[in-house]
């Protein structure tokens, strides 16, 4: 039941205040401040109020005009036929009502023709060309009066400055969208935040933004493109009787049209486009809101005419909004399967991308601090297809006093080890990597690698399986596994239990360097886990030394010394580790001697097949010694070791003069620096 008058007064003031300050956030800021879904439900309540008492309307109503004010920053132009928005439809029923007012005001029974043309997300503009070279381009503005940018448009490779052919009018209007890709946002934002400027919201709002600034060498390196979707000249003789004949005219002229635009006849083949593009949208290189249906016949589309806002001939079928507004109740930290440490935003449920989401991924401490978000906070949600929805913006006015500030967890939500978040980095991570049970399958896939203790047989399904059914924690519950126990598993036989415990067995006495590998520490790859077993070698003075002591180990800075520390600090970790010994684990200690390092500063690059010895082998003799081994020749490259089958890596670098030991010259250059 309608209110009172003077109660739907007041709430029309208020409608009318709102959308007014929305259309200048917008159109003359390019600062929205609300998503257009959020904005086209105050329309529409504005127009359906202003429906039920139409004497409360007035000239100066948003539902009277199109869209915002035009901006001072560039000269006015008047538009020589307004630019009308369009009416949209919601969803089918409402659809079926347009095309059923189409057949009654044309008193026709048989279907109606239709060109559905996917609705761009950008900036509308108006171009005129006289005798075919362009002389002015325009912004909507409010649809009577736009901004000249013509400067701006000219920088576009998709907006021709003369047409092609020679049989266009002599003053030619057409209309389009200017847009700027998915892939050319990310770039965009990419470097604004890389240089510490503001980021864009969205590609529309990249787009305008773009195509209005004062500087037009700025808008020339911003991605943009440009798509027609109407022409209009003064002698409707000059062009085809059809719309799409007319958009066919414009490719030929030099314009780009947009190749998803397909004929559709009858109401029911428009639904039927309309689905078959919000399947694809996700998939497209730019960004649409909905799909635009035009009544084909341009002879109909006089007829049917216009009404004070919208031409009757068409309609904008919109899709579900990919962006919505809704209130964060907190945020809570997870736990990836690397240790990383992510926020997420538990929100009030909103209906965004075609689905109720109440949670939504702030990334990291960077990015909350980036956007300022805090638990309370009004943001705009993002949801594109499958990916994960995402806070993009927080309605900053919309703050509630007291606003908690969103500090990060000291302690590993899912294992009470330490958080660890180096000064320069954005992620921060749980350290208790050997223990935490939100790590544990990465823990045991990397513990098993061929490259740490080698186990073979144990691969991740077998983990899976291993995890799922409770029967291991940590790795030290590998070695107290039996063959019964691993017979309970899904296809594991008789014979593939007893290979895996043996595997398992035959893990009991790594050599150092891969047990340090195995433990999974941040940083710590093969080539510093042989240099740590090389230069403490044993286990307990790894576990004891400072982070001063660490970093006089070669090629171990600061921040990898943090790791380690941070990583034998932890209790569970030393618990895994111990519980590793108790279970037979004894890794082979390494004679340590601290003198000078013979091939310290020299890089080797090791191809073929050696004689004697591995790569890995030969690899870590020569770290041993100093060495950092490099897996592609360079102008750097001190030594190519060069076994049979050398290949590419000897011909580069016979090509830059590197020295080159052969199986006979290495084996003798290892027995001169002691390490035959």
């Amino acid at each position: 039941m309608t209110e009172s008058p003077s109660r739907d007064q007041a709430r029309i003031d208020e409608l009318r205040q709102e959308i007014n300050e929305q259309n200048y956030r917008y159109y003359v800021l390019d600062e929205p401040a609300i998503p257009d879904v959020e904005y086209d439900r105050l329309m529409r309540e504005l127009q359906d109020l202003e429906d039920a008492h139409p004497a409360l309307v007035t000239t100066d109503s948003p539902t009277q005009r199109v869209g915002g004010v035009a901006s001072n920053t560039f000269a006015s132009v008047r538009h020589r036929i307004p630019m009308l928005s369009l009416d949209n439809a919601f969803d089918a029923d409402e659809l079926r009502d347009f095309d059923r007012r189409i057949r009654d005001r044309l008193d026709r029974s048989e279907p109606v023709e239709y060109v559905a043309e996917p609705k761009l997300d950008g900036l509308a503009v108006s171009l005129i060309y006289e005798q075919g070279q362009l002389v002015r381009g325009a912004t909507r503005g409010d649809g009577h009066i736009g901004e000249d940018i013509t400067a701006n448009l000219r920088t576009i490779q998709s907006v021709p400055l003369s047409l092609r052919g020679d049989d266009w009018p002599a003053v030619l209007e057409v209309r389009g969208e200017v847009y700027m890709p998915r892939e050319g946002f990310e770039r965009l934002n990419r470097m604004l935040s890389d240089r510490g400027d503001k980021t864009f919201v969205n590609p529309r709002n990249a787009a305008a933004g773009s195509l209005r600034q004062k500087d037009s060498r700025i808008t020339a390196r911003r991605p943009l493109e440009m798509c027609s979707y109407s022409v209009a000249v003064d002698n409707e003789s000059d062009l085809p009787g059809h719309h799409w004949d007319c958009l066919q005219k414009l490719r030929g002229w030099g314009f780009r049209i947009n190749p998803e635009m397909r004929l559709a006849t009858g109401v029911d083949e428009c639904l039927a486009a309309y689905e078959a593009l919000l399947e694809r949208r996700d998939s497209l290189a730019y960004e649409i809101d909905g799909i635009v249906f035009k009544v084909n016949d341009l002879a109909l589309q006089r007829e049917l005419g216009f009404i004070s806002r919208a031409p009757r001939w068409a309609i904008a079928q919109k899709f579900p909004a990919q962006e919505e507004m809704t209130v964060i109740h907190s945020v809570e930290f997870q736990v990836g399967r690397t240790g990383a440490i992510t926020p997420v935003a538990r929100l009030a449920p909103v209906f965004v991308g075609g689905v109720t989401v109440s949670n939504a991924t702030l990334h990291n401490m960077d990015e909350i601090e980036r956007l300022d978000v805090r638990i309370g906070d009004t943001v705009f949600v993002r949801r594109a297809g499958d990916v994960i929805p995402q806070v993009v913006k927080v309605v900053t006015e919309r703050r509630p006093e007291g606003a908690d500030t969103i500090r990060i967890p000291a302690s590993c939500p899912v294992c009470g080890s330490e958080v660890m978040r180096l000064e320069d980095e954005a992620v921060a991570r749980c350290t208790g990597g050997l223990y935490c049970g939100a790590q544990r399958r990465e823990a045991f896939r990397h513990y098993a690698s061929r490259r740490a203790m080698d186990i073979d047989g144990l691969g991740e399904k077998w983990i899976d399986s291993l995890v799922e059914r409770g029967m291991v924690q940590t790795v030290a519950d590998l070695y107290h596994l039996t063959v019964d126990e691993l017979k309970q598993l899904d296809r594991m036989g008789d014979k593939s239990a007893r290979n895996l415990v043996n595997a398992i067995d035959g893990s009991r006495h790594p050599e150092l360097g891969r047990f340090i590998y195995a433990l999974g520490i941040r940083e710590v790859g093969e080539a510093t886990a042989n240099a740590l077993a090389a230069w403490f070698g044993d286990l307990d003075p790894l576990m004891e030394a400072s982070e001063e002591a660490l970093q006089e180990v070669p090629d171990v800075g600061p921040v990898v010394a943090a790791h380690i520390r941070h990583f034998f600090d932890q209790p569970h970790n030393q618990e895994t580790i111990q519980a590793l010994r108790d279970a037979g684990v004894q890794w082979q200690t390494v004679a340590v001697e601290r003198g000078e390092q013979p091939l310290a500063g020299q890089t080797f690059v090791i191809t073929g097949t050696l004689t004697d010895m591995t790569r890995d082998e030969a690899k870590r003799i020569l770290e041993g010694l100093g060495a950092k081994v490099s897996g592609s020749v360079s102008g750097k490259t001190s030594y190519l070791v060069a076994g049979e089958a050398a290949g590419s890596k000897l011909t580069k670098a016979e090509s830059l003069g590197v020295e080159i030991l052969d199986d006979d010259a290495f084996r003798a250059f290892l027995a001169q620096h002691g390490a035959a």
